[in-house]
């Protein structure tokens, strides 16, 4: 049996060890999970009145509709706009013009330093507040543009600068200019690199539609509200609520997941046999 080159196969003991680890691990795991339904139920959280709104039909409909709906709106128009932003700043920053690559930077680094829940109060007192032309809806959405796509702007840059300088040197001395260049030749491979990276930015912006609470936009957070108000019954709907944000995370990594691994393709990894080790098909040992 061959061993790769980048990994020693743990011996006995190790797998002892490892499975002792992972035991306790579950032990432990099992014991918290254990301790927190004690106390739920110690306190009287786990009785039925708590629940029932969550088995209601029209409940479930105001979750579902106003809330879950409502929130994958927005993460999904902010998820847009900032591959566009950051596609645009991205390249901007990589600009051979200083006016373009200057303003490109200041942009790109001022919203990546601000919170995202204030650039929401400040959209909200912009153009939501009094009679102004938006409503909280857009406020989340433009707070989470510019904050996600500044930092999707980085990600662009870096994987555009991870692609080897040769296929840009190659694409060059056949003539290609350099949009041509970035277009068909950077972009595509830095896609590739930068996907894993994309997606964990698709989920910290379906997770910071929460922070639209704050400024009385719709979404999950903001129903729970009304909920707890009228059954105070603040633990459960945390519980549901954050259930319900799980499970949407989830399924958001898992359809990235499958698309990337469409787009990139499986990795196949090399059996590389040890040094001295013998072929399977003789005694003669790799040297």
């Amino acid at each position: 049996m061959s061993a790769s080159v980048l990994f020693d196969a743990p011996g006995p003991r190790t797998i002892a060890r490892h499975r002792i680890y992972t035991v306790a691990s579950l032990v432990a795991l099992a014991g918290l999970v254990g301790f927190a339904v004690w106390t739920m139920y110690d306190a009287g959280q786990l009785e039925y009145a708590l629940w029932e709104p969550f088995l209601t039909p029209e409940y479930i409909e105001y979750i579902l509709v106003d809330g879950l709906l409502k929130t994958l709106q927005m993460a999904f128009f902010s998820i847009v706009f900032a591959v566009v932003f950051g596609l645009a700043f991205g390249v901007a920053k990589l600009s051979d013009h200083e006016w373009v690559r200057r303003p490109a930077w200041l942009v790109v680094e001022f919203f990546r330093a601000v919170p995202v829940l204030l650039l929401m109060v400040f959209a909200f007192y912009m153009l939501a507040i009094g009679d102004g032309p938006l409503s909280s809806f857009w406020c989340v959405v433009i707070a989470l543009t510019l904050y996600n796509g500044a930092v999707l702007a980085e990600v662009f840059r870096a994987g555009i600068n991870a692609v080897p300088r040769g296929q840009a040197e190659a694409a060059y001395a056949i003539g290609m200019r350099k949009a041509q260049v970035m277009t068909t030749v950077l972009l595509p491979q830095a896609v590739k690199i930068m996907l894993p990276a994309i997606i964990s930015q698709m989920v910290v912006a379906l997770k910071d539609t929460s922070l639209g609470y704050y400024i009385l936009a719709p979404g999950l957070t903001a129903v729970g509200k009304p909920i707890y108000l009228e059954f105070s019954n603040q633990v459960p709907t945390a519980i549901v609520i954050t259930g319900i944000y799980v499970a949407v995370n989830l399924v958001l990594t898992w359809v990235a997941t499958l698309v990337q691994k469409r787009l990139v393709g499986e990795k196949k990894v090399l059996d590389v046999p040890m040094v001295g080790e013998a072929h399977a098909s003789g005694n003669t040992p790799v040297l």
